[in-house]
């Protein structure tokens, strides 16, 4: 199984693969953890990649995440091709990237996308602000959407976000929930690449 996690800046993806991973493993599961290249590449070089550059990194980050399918039974990949395609379209309107991205994402077994609902939080090396999320989480269920990719959306803090996460994960498996609590994800719906109305909904039935 490999499970992809999409979302914006400073919205948890690398402490969700990170807890999905150890639960998967107390479970009994071969899991293996693919950081994003992009944020990897932009520490190494200290800069933004130019648009040359986007779609080898996309590739690396596919081949990294074919690479250890190879030696596990699910793997988690902290972003995809797509999270490149996305940034890349929003700093240089480059689009030609989804092709390939969305190609690459109709491959994995399930989709998350994380929720807005934690807070901004910087980082000293690449994240913009917190006026980047909403377009970048609008820009994702966009093309996961057109390109008839089915995801689901991940809220909470905490242990909460990780149950929330695993809990369509362990469905798949066939396993039990990791507890009774309830678990607040949604299925994409008409109004997906509106957040601002997901949030009132949040809100509502917080």
């Amino acid at each position: 199984m490999k499970i992809a996690l999409l979302g914006a800046e400073s919205t948890g993806k690398t402490d969700l693969s990170l807890r999905m991973a150890a639960a998967l493993r107390a479970r009994g599961h071969r899991v293996a953890v693919v950081p994003e290249v992009l944020r990897e590449w932009c520490v190494r070089e200290g800069r933004t990649p130019r648009p040359e550059e986007q779609l080898p990194i996309a590739r690396e980050q596919e081949q990294r995440v074919d690479a250890a399918a190879m030696a596990a039974d699910i793997v988690i990949a902290d972003t995809t091709a797509l999270m490149v395609a996305v940034y890349s379209a929003m700093l240089f309107d480059d689009g030609t990237l989804y092709r390939f991205a969305l190609e690459r994402q109709r491959g994995y077994g399930l989709t998350l996308v994380t929720g807005l609902d934690l807070p901004w939080v910087a980082d000293g090396l690449q994240r913009d602000g917190p006026h980047v999320r909403e377009p970048v989480d609008a820009l994702v269920r966009e093309g996961l959407h057109k390109a008839g990719v089915p995801y689901r959306v991940v809220y909470g803090s905490g242990e909460e976000r990780t149950r929330n996460a695993l809990a369509p994960v362990l469905a798949a498996l066939g396993q039990p929930p990791a507890n009774s609590a309830p678990v607040r994800w949604k299925w994409v719906c008409d109004t997906c690449s509106d957040p601002d109305c997901e949030h009132r909904l949040f809100k509502l039935g917080g």
